[in-house]
């Protein structure tokens, strides 16, 4: 059934996705974004797509005609740079529980049939179980700059649950592993994207830790269609894990891969631990994530990692 959907941060890697493949079947999409040059260069073009100034640190205009209607809404606007979190840890607190509450406030005007907020893994700290579930926390440490952003996203949460125990908002939560596939910027600086335009280039892939962190990845598409499930059948105020498990490897373990998967490249895998400071570097961790909960919905990740890999790479190399 079509209906009208709202996707705040829609000139992001997620939020522009959803954009696409909400438009593509045939609904109506409200885009809202705080760049409005950015956004008509992205999306302005599409069918079916209407553009909204929206900069998530100040309450949504509701009564834009715009918004009358609105079935689902998607809060996709959030930083997501590593970096970021350690140069600007106030503003990342800040975009992040200014943003959710002004969304989650917007989404109670509006009177939503269904909301979904896009939070992240690294809620779940530094869990000891085996196989992490959406009931597996771990340590986090709050006096710890980097922990802005999981801290500020485990808050986020909680006021998810809040608005929908006291409001009746209809709002679930998206947990997303590490997310790429085709869009992602040439210049990104996430680990993946690194490694891609170290294969591009033909150079060596250069880690900057010993590579020991492990975890699973999620091409962007089965994110996306894992994220209009979780709309469409998910729980009120319960969370979702989102990954595809069977890419669970460390960080070396995937630039290995990678260098196998393109001799052509000449390209190896180096180190340079001196060059880490800065960087903004989660803490080294195992994480192998149960996404049980999610397939229960019946979801499941159709692309692999080395295809996801390769799909990214073709967008950067056409887009680059």
């Amino acid at each position: 059934m079509p209906r009208r959907v709202l996707v705040s941060g829609a000139t992001g890697l997620i939020g522009s996705a959803l954009v696409r493949r909400f438009a593509a079947e045939g609904h109506a999409v409200v885009a809202a974004a705080r760049n409005m040059a950015k956004a008509r260069a992205a999306l302005g073009t599409l069918p079916g797509v209407e553009l909204v100034e929206w900069d998530v640190l100040r309450p949504l205009d509701v009564a834009h005609a715009a918004l009358r209607g609105v079935d689902w809404f998607v809060h996709a606007a959030s930083e997501t740079a590593s970096r970021e979190f350690v140069e600007h840890p106030v503003e990342t607190i800040r975009s992040i529980l200014r943003g959710t509450e002004n969304a989650l406030e917007a989404a109670r005007a509006l009177k939503v049939e269904s909301m979904a907020m896009l939070s992240t893994m690294e809620v779940y700290g530094s869990p000891t179980a085996e196989k992490v579930t959406e009931g597996d926390y771990g340590h986090l440490d709050p006096v710890a700059v980097r922990s802005c952003y999981p801290e500020a996203k485990r808050m986020a949460e909680n006021m998810c649950v809040a608005y929908a125990s006291e409001h009746g908002v209809p709002v679930k939560i998206a947990r997303l592993t590490q997310t790429f596939g085709e869009g992602v910027r040439y210049d990104d600086g996430r680990v993946f994207a690194v490694f891609a335009r170290a294969i591009l280039e033909g150079r060596d892939i250069v880690l900057r830790t010993a590579g020991t962190t492990a975890r699973c990845y999620c091409y962007l598409g089965d994110a996306v269609a894992a994220i209009e499930t979780i709309l469409e059948r998910g729980t009120v105020a319960t969370p979702y894990t989102v990954a595809n498990e069977d890419t669970f490897c460390t960080i070396r373990e995937m630039a290995e891969a990678l260098v196998a998967a393109h001799p052509e490249s000449g390209s190896k895998v180096a180190f340079d631990l001196s060059a880490a400071e800065g960087c903004g570097f989660a803490p080294p961790f195992r994480m192998r994530l149960d996404c049980s909960r999610l397939r229960a919905l019946g979801w499941s990740p159709k692309v692999g990692l080395m295809e996801a890999f390769d799909r990214m790479m073709a967008s950067m190399r056409a887009n680059g």
